[in-house]
This record gives C-alpha cells, sequence and structure tokens, in this order.
C-alpha cells in the first residue's frame, strides 16, 4: 500500500548535531534554501530534510512538520518529498522539516521510540527557529504511522510548542481499537502488539498514552483529517471517532472522506482535491 501511496502522489508534480550555531548563523534570511539530511540527534534515522522559503522571518513565517508512514517500522522521509512539493506550490510561505525517525524492529525501538523522536525533532526545529527565520507557528502533518504521530505530538504536547493545526491523512487514532478491531488481515493485531511491547491488557497505559484521541480537549488544535472508506490497514472510524470528539470539545476541524478510497491507493484528482482541501483549511486556521 504504501509503494501505492507514493505512486499516486508522484503524479502530482504536473541533541543538535551536524547543523552548527554559527552554520545556522550564516542562512541567508531572504533566499530560499534547501537543506538535506540535517541531523536532529545522534542516531543516522535522526535526520530531516528542511525547506525554507525566499523572504522568510521569525515573526510570521508558518513551519509544517511532515512525518511519514511505513507502520512505525518501515518508510523513509522521501516517501513524503513529493507531499512537500505539492504544498510548497499552495503554501509557498510555509517552512517545511521532513522529517526521518527510528524505526521499530522487534525487539529495538518499539513504541515510544517515534514519538520521542517526533518530540525531539520538534524541539531541535523550535530551539533554532531564530536561526532558520521561521516562527513558533507550528502545523504538524503525516500520513498513516507518520498521521498518527502527527495527532499524537498535536493533541498531547505542548511543549516547547503548541499545534496550531494537525493534518492527518489515514492516521491511526486509538491503539487499543487497533488492536481490538484490525481493519483487515493485513493489519493484524499480533502486529501492534508487538509494536507496543504487549497487548491492551499487559500494557494498558502505553496504549492509552499513544492514542492521539485520549487528548482531544476544548483547547486542541484545528485538525483535517483525511479518510479512505475502505482502507484495509486503518478503519475509517479511526478518523470518524476524532472529528466526533472535536466537534463534541468545540474544535475546528474537517474531515474529507472518499468513500471508495483506500490507504493511500488514490488518483491524481482524489490527491489534488485533498491538497487543495488542506490548504483551505490551513489558510482559515492558521494566523
Amino acid at each position: 500500500m504504501r509503494k501505492h501511496f507514493i505512486y499516486f502522489l508522484a503524479a502530482l508534480s504536473i541533541g543538535f548535531s551536524s547543523c552548527t550555531k554559527d552554520d545556522l548563523e550564516n542562512l541567508d534570511p531572504i533566499s530560499a534554501k534547501i537543506m538535506l539530511n540535517e541531523n536532529y540527534g545522534t542516531d543516522p534515522k535522526q535526520t530531516m530534510d528542511i525547506y525554507l522559503p525566499a523572504n522568510r522571518n521569525a515573526a510570521n513565517t508558518k513551519v509544517m512538520v511532515l512525518i511519514h508512514g511505513g507502520g512505525w517500522s518501515g518508510g523513509d522521509k522521501a516517501d513524503m518529498s513529493v507531499v512537500v512539493d505539492s504544498l510548497k506550490k499552495r503554501m509557498p510561505d510555509y517552512a517545511f522539516f521532513n522529517i526521518n525517525y527510528r524505526l521499530a524492529s522487534w525487539p529495538a525501538n518499539l513504541f515510544p521510540t517515534q514519538e520521542i523522536d517526533v518530540k525531539a525533532a520538534v524541539a531541535f526545529i523550535h530551539g533554532n527557529s531564530n536561526y532558520y527565520q521561521v516562527s513558533k507557528k507550528f502545523v504538524f502533518a503525516g500520513a498513516s504511522a507518520g498521521g498518527h504521530l502527527a495527532l499524537l505530538q498535536g493533541f498531547k504536547d505542548s511543549v516547547p510548542v503548541k499545534a496550531k493545526a494537525i493534518v492527518s491523512f489515514f492516521g491511526p487514532s486509538d491503539m487499543v481499537d487497533m488492536y481490538n478491531n484490525p481493519a483487515s488481515p493485513a493489519a493484524p493485531a499480533a502486529a501492534v502488539a508487538a509494536l507496543m511491547s504487549g497487548t491492551p491488557t499487559s500494557n494498558p497505559n502505553l496504549y492509552f498514552s499513544s492514542s492521539p484521541i485520549n487528548y482531544i480537549n476544548s483547547s486542541s488544535a484545528p485538525t483535517i483529517l483525511i479518510q479512505g472508506g475502505l482502507d484495509p490497514l486503518v478503519r475509517a472510524s479511526q478518523s470518524t471517532n476524532v472529528q466526533t470528539k472535536l466537534t463534541a470539545a468545540g474544535v475546528a476541524n474537517q474531515l474529507v472522506f472518499y468513500p471508495t478510497g483506500g490507504h493511500g491507493d488514490w488518483d491524481v484528482a482524489t490527491y489534488t482535491d485533498a491538497f487543495n482541501k488542506i490548504q483551505a483549511f490551513l489558510t482559515a486556521n492558521v494566523q
């Protein structure tokens, strides 16, 4: 499914390590900059690609942190490169930080390693915002497992920065439900248990703390959810339940629902529609 996601996106193109303080201070705040494979930690996977717009400034330039999918155990930031390109065309005043994170590979790097890495990347960007000449206005966006991580960062964590908005492409929101109600044999409960070091019964605290839906409240960030009705990996209820809870809390939200859509294996017209709706939602909700 991830290959399909990458293929259809491609059609749309019609710690604080290697980056020293001196390097950052020498950035030209006027010219656009692309900085690839910048480290935010010491592990080889703790890297990011940075796309800084021209004429940016620390007061107004919004930040979007992009998080790839792959079942928390696969994928790469390269999978999101065309997402960056598509959103840059629509929102040229944003700075984009497309991150990698350590991948789960039993028994190493099990959850919450991925959550910890997202937090570290966000702290790195926030801590260097003056050097990059970007603002404290952060949007978190991700696809599949990356959507889950974007929702978790946005709903659960407000330090060092509170999300201005969240974008989730078919991201899981309730890990207990992911275990108890697999969408299909392609997303078995055993895979969730391996990631989470046990079942909801044996490890209830981690399942709770890893479920973004548990952290929704009236101060949650505006959220747009993109979901296919026939997704074989993430049930549509993982998104619709988030919408229901956000609406009950009085939080601005939008569910973009494609009844016959799968897990990202959509046509160009569907992705174009989704990106246009994301642009409109962020324009209305991120000031």
